[in-house]
């Protein structure tokens, strides 16, 4: 058994918003990392997760054998774990019993120190339940023995972040907002940079272990102060702010829910929270790890930066579990076939059906789409809101719209799972392949697949199946125009010499 590394380190929560973006951090300043992840494949499309010093460890937060042999030769452990999106309103107990595994695993690992990035927030009575919780993770982290280092933020500024993608569609879609009271309670965010530095560095500075150390910006101001600098920043009107004492956390979290992409699940919580007031108590991180702080209207504009020009690094809807495919067998199952032949090479026939959703659109019937994605936030569903992280390029695990990237395959195969309310199982699914007799021709096969859920199931499928023709042709069509555009830019230097007439749209 090889001893423990102090430059090596163990991190759960790579696919999330911070996880996602320390790791990259973390291997500048030189560490190897060891990542824990439900679903290897989920982690392959990063661009670090192929680097030598890289190691990911596919598995459950919850099997503390696991967690102990995976730490087993790491210096520090990092917990960035959240349950909110995994367990809904059990949220809180799960957390626990989470952070209690992890905390046992690292002390039989021998685990030199934990951290853990946690909330801000008064001390003592009156807390959330979402601070609340947060609490009891900092104490079960610390219970076995092992130096814990926490850090807590209050609401985190970058492209991406929940707590930022609330407030800049507040902003954004309400010329007039009817708020709760909590607009008026003071915070102290914090850029995400500067999150990301607190975190390498309280790695690197052996008197931060077994501290609780409050992070947060340069400045304090209230929600509603906050927005007014976001709508500033986005050139917009001055906003409407009608706060009203009527709206309770289950009420807010609806209403995020309807016109924001975060869904009520992750919202509650949040919505919960904001009621606290979060500032820092003191500014011991800043004199043991000195940075220069952004300023709130620095942080925006830096994220509004990073979203106008298509690079988000991380973002809020990576995070989660992917189920697994569902049991199509045993069971009446619904297919709706469609073929097409293109005048394209595979590689650029994926180019284009990777470009769906989002602000992209779906290549037919948007309205139709849009309607489809209103009716599912009315239903508490995500709808279309979620987006896509990079308008290109997408990945395993990517959310797109309100579907979930669940097999790709470059050039060959793109397939997405429904996370829209459905009285069954959805798939839409891409399968590529060239022509055997022309390398410029490609087969595309557009499926989609339904597994109903009772009556209410049978009666979805024929509910909807005569839109299908109008979606889903429309759809393989739009693929195919946008494929044989990009082929005829790609061969504009050397024209093709055998471009056969494609082939119409074929129902299997």
């Amino acid at each position: 058994m090889s001893s423990a590394s102090p430059k090596t380190v163990f991190l759960t929560g790579a696919t999330g918003y911070i996880g996602g973006r320390l790791v990259p951090r973390l291997l500048e300043a030189g560490y190897e990392v060891r990542c824990l992840a439900r679903s290897r494949r989920k982690l392959e499309s990063r661009a670090w997760a192929g680097r030598p010093d890289v190691s990911i460890v596919e598995g459950d937060a919850a099997n503390e054998d696991l967690l102990a042999e995976a730490m087993r030769g790491c210096g520090a452990a990092y917990y960035l774990v959240h349950s909110m999106v995994v367990a809904g309103s059990e949220y809180a107990s799960r957390d626990r019993a989470l952070a209690e595994t992890f905390a046992r695993a690292a002390a039989r690992a021998r685990v030199a120190r934990i951290l853990y990035l946690g909330g801000l927030g008064e001390t003592g009575r009156g807390l959330s339940e979402h601070l609340a919780s947060r609490r009891e993770v900092e104490m079960a982290l610390a219970s076995t023995g092992v130096p814990t280092t926490v850090l807590r933020a209050a609401m985190i500024i970058g492209s991406g972040s929940a707590s930022f993608e609330i407030l800049r569609y507040l902003v954004e879609r309400l010329p007039v907002m009817i708020t709760p009271r909590w607009v008026r309670t003071e915070a102290q965010p914090i850029a995400i940079r500067n999150v990301l530095h607190y975190l390498v560095a309280a790695l690197e500075m052996p008197e931060t272990a077994g501290r609780t150390l409050d992070i947060g910006g340069p400045d304090i101001l209230s929600y509603q102060e906050i927005m007014r600098i976001l709508e500033e920043e986005r050139g917009l009107r001055r906003r409407v702010v009608l706060p009203v004492p009527v709206l309770t956390p289950r009420l807010s979290s609806l209403w995020i829910h309807l016109v924001t992409p975060v869904s009520h699940r992750i919202a509650r919580p949040l919505a919960d929270g904001l009621r606290n007031r979060v500032v820092c108590r003191n500014d011991e991180a800043h004199r043991l790890m000195p940075q220069r702080l952004l300023s709130v209207r620095e942080a925006i504009a830096a994220a509004l930066g990073r979203t106008s020009a298509r690079a988000v690094e991380t973002s809020w809807t990576d995070a989660g579990p992917l189920p697994g495919d569902p049991d199509w067998s045993g069971g009446t199952v619904f297919d709706d076939r469609r073929v097409i032949v293109l005048r394209a090479t595979p590689e650029e026939t994926f180019r284009a059906v990777c470009r769906i959703g989002g602000g992209n659109g779906w290549y037919a019937a948007d309205a139709l789409w849009r309607i489809r994605g209103f009716l599912d936030r009315l239903a508490g569903g995500p709808g279309l809101r979620r987006g896509r992280r990079d308008p290109e390029n997408v990945g395993y695990g990517d959310a797109l719209d309100f579907w979930r990237v669940t097999g790709i395959e470059r050039n060959r195969l793109l397939e997405l799972r429904a996370e829209m309310k459905l009285p069954g199982e959805a798939l839409l699914s891409f399968a590529i392949e060239p022509d055997e007799t022309n390398p410029a021709r490609t087969r595309l096969t557009q499926t989609a697949r339904f597994l109903p859920r009772g009556l209410a199931g049978l009666l979805y499928w024929y509910a909807v199946l005569p839109l299908h023709r109008i979606v889903f042709a429309g759809m393989l069509e739009g693929i195919r125009r946008a494929a044989e555009s990009i082929a005829r830019a790609e061969r504009t230097e050397n024209p093709a010499t055998d471009d056969p007439k494609p082939r119409g749209t074929a129902r299997v």
